[in-house]
């Protein structure tokens, strides 16, 4: 007999802190600010960021962080959370046929088919597959626009109160927004779920597939992973309009940090210096 099929799915692929203003604090209690955050000299180009501490929610650095901005695939933060209280590992997704029609980059998902929702999660949060985010999303809530109705009635709940969601992948800019502040708050939020945790912290992942696949492997997107030390998390983003996102996690000597970069030309060089700088403050 000859052996199954491997699918190997590979990746595709100056400014000073400003101080939010009074009016803007009124935000998640997920993470809070005690006083003005200064820049610290750090120059990013990203557009927004925040630097938060992810034991106590503190906000340790900020730029522009309550301007709403495009967040590309950071979004399915939020699908993988809405997904995850609605279906058990194990429980069994029927692939839409919409999924011929989902924009790239896809894995390759085949209409009828019947996964396991565990392999759909780390296709959506390593591979960041559009056609992954479809799939769950269906079989979440039924219908595409109801879990969306579903990712925004969640971001309410946790007092989001500047991100709207448009769509389970983050692929269409249109309508789809956050901003730093409310993404570093949902990373908190979504680091407590162990199920969440154990995903966005695996830099390979082989996936057992019916036939006649075999096998997939899913390569993590977040090139932190195994190349900065600490870093366990969660999720990278790019189109045209959002430009470089990255929403980051890193745990080292007791400390845990979380980063948000949204509309950056380098969102990995932004972010080092985002967490050196806080590991380097937080001993």
């Amino acid at each position: 007999m000859a052996d199954p099929v491997r699918r190997v799915l590979l990746p595709v692929l100056a400014a000073v802190a400003l101080v939010p203003s009074a009016s803007a604090a009124a935000t998640s209690p997920l993470i809070h600010q005690t006083g003005p955050v200064p820049g610290h000299g750090i120059r990013i180009s990203a557009r927004s960021a925040i630097l938060i501490d992810g034991t106590t929610g503190k906000v340790l650095w900020a730029k522009r962080a309550h301007v709403r901005r495009q967040i590309a695939s950071t979004t399915k933060i939020m699908t993988a959370l809405v997904a995850m209280s609605r279906l058990g590992p194990r429980s069994i997704v029927t692939v839409d046929r919409a999924v011929r029609r989902v924009p790239p980059i896809t894995e390759g998902l085949r209409p009828g088919e019947r996964v396991e929702a565990w392999k759909l999660l780390y296709g959506l949060l390593l591979y960041s597959g559009n056609d992954d985010a479809l799939a769950l999303a269906v079989g979440a809530g039924g219908t595409r626009s109801r879990f969306v109705a579903l990712m925004n009635q969640k971001a309410r709940e946790l007092k989001l109160t500047r991100t709207h969601f448009r769509s389970p992948s983050g692929i269409l800019d249109r309508d789809n927004y956050s901003t730093a502040w409310d993404m570093a708050a949902l990373a908190r939020y979504a680091l407590w779920n162990a199920r969440f945790r154990a995903i966005v912290r695996t830099k390979i992942k082989h996936v057992p597939w019916s036939k006649p696949i075999g096998e997939k492997i899913y390569v993590n997107k977040n090139h932190l992973l195994g190349a900065y030390p600490g870093a366990d998390g969660v999720k990278t983003g790019w189109t045209t309009m959002a430009k470089h996102c990255l929403v980051a996690s890193a745990h080292r000597n007791g400390i845990h940090l979380i980063a948000v970069i949204l509309g950056s030309d380098d969102s990995y060089k932004d972010v080092k210096k985002l967490l050196d700088f806080g590991f380097a403050n937080r001993g």
